[in-house]
């Protein structure tokens, strides 16, 4: 609610000014908004929570007097894992597959209404890779009948140019990437000679690594896949040697990490509030929301370095989870016994 009340102070005058409706900013901005939002917040709603009624528990003795009855500490914590592990399951579906879904009618809504910057048709001198080796340059493409004007392919060994194959037409047939080549005119090099072969009337059938989705840029595009489409899309980019699947990769790692952290949370939070301390509960919620906001600071650090290709996608990404798991252990092996 505070999210929301603060969110739309910031863009009431854009909604009023806009050409949108209130079933538009109800259903589609806010309806997607808030269990954006509400994900994110997740894990540390569950750090929150553990402390505020651990913290009451050690405040009346109790956690005291379950250890007095011979309940160890592992026996103790069981009931925080099941229920740890059952949100952060539900966390992990979401990250995975609906809060993407959802995150699509959130960024289409601010492309138009309130960042304008709309997504953008790519129609006029493309450049693609179609593999690592060969790329492929259009100078014009038609949306409307998916028909690509002067379509250039080049291809290159050992970063020699080896091939160019002209066509002046080529339609999309449909799926698995079929095109109709029209106007067709081939270049082969060998060292210094260059052979040409023109075929003006001649059409071929050829199958290549593009299609109409490739002519179509989505402003956050990784945030809006679900993970099954994450992955086929990190694998074509890779196939197609672009460099950006490692920004994919990212995402795909973050959704899982983010679901994990709640576990660690929850570890560092019991085993901060089991302990009856001076201060009480004020006292662990300060220090619970210290670690919280530690955390997203070198998570922050991390993913930069995992964006530079200094570190790995997934390393960058666990490192903060992996560090916590160590501060968590620490934490449970001086909680009060």
């Amino acid at each position: 609610m505070i999210a929301v009340v603060i969110d739309t102070s910031d863009k009431l005058e854009k909604f009023l000014r806009e050409e949108c409706t209130l079933q538009e900013i109800i259903f589609q901005y806010y309806g997607a908004f808030i269990p954006h939002i509400n994900w994110l917040l997740w894990p540390l709603f569950s750090l929150i929570s553990v402390i505020f009624f651990t913290s009451r528990m050690a405040a009346n003795s109790e956690v005291i007097s379950i250890l007095n009855a011979g309940v160890s500490y592992n026996r103790f914590l069981r009931p925080y894992f099941i229920s740890a592990g059952f949100i952060c399951l539900v966390h992990a579906i979401g990250n995975h597959f609906f809060i993407p879904i959802l995150n699509k009618n959130r960024i289409d809504f601010e492309a138009q209404y309130i960042k304008k910057v709309d997504n953008q048709n790519q129609n006029n001198e493309v450049h693609l890779m179609l593999s690592a080796d060969s790329k492929v340059f259009v100078r014009f493409y038609n949306r409307a009948d998916s028909t690509a004007r002067d379509l250039r392919m080049e291809t290159f060994k050992n970063g020699n140019l080896v091939e160019i194959y002209k066509a002046r037409e080529a339609k999309f047939l449909g799926n698995p990437n079929q095109w109709l080549l029209t106007g067709l005119e081939r270049h082969t090099f060998d060292s210094l000679q260059e052979t040409i072969r023109i075929q003006p009337r001649d059409t071929v059938r050829m199958s290549l690594n593009i299609g109409p989705d490739d002519f179509y840029t989505i402003r956050n595009f990784k945030e809006t896949l679900p993970s099954p489409a994450l992955l086929r899309f990190i694998k074509k980019e890779e196939s197609r040697g672009t460099g950006v699947a490692g920004e994919y990769r990212i995402e795909f790692h973050r959704r899982t990490a983010d679901s994990a952290t709640l576990i660690i949370l929850m570890l560092i939070g019991v085993s901060v509030a089991s302990r009856k301390v001076r201060g009480g509960m004020g006292m662990n919620l300060a220090f619970g929301v210290s670690l919280g906001a530690a955390y997203m600071i070198l998570s922050r650090f991390s993913v930069t370095f995992a964006q530079s290709n200094i570190i790995s996608p997934l390393l960058g990404v666990w490192i903060p989870n992996l560090i916590f798991i160590v501060v968590s252990i620490w934490l449970v092996s001086k909680a009060q016994k």
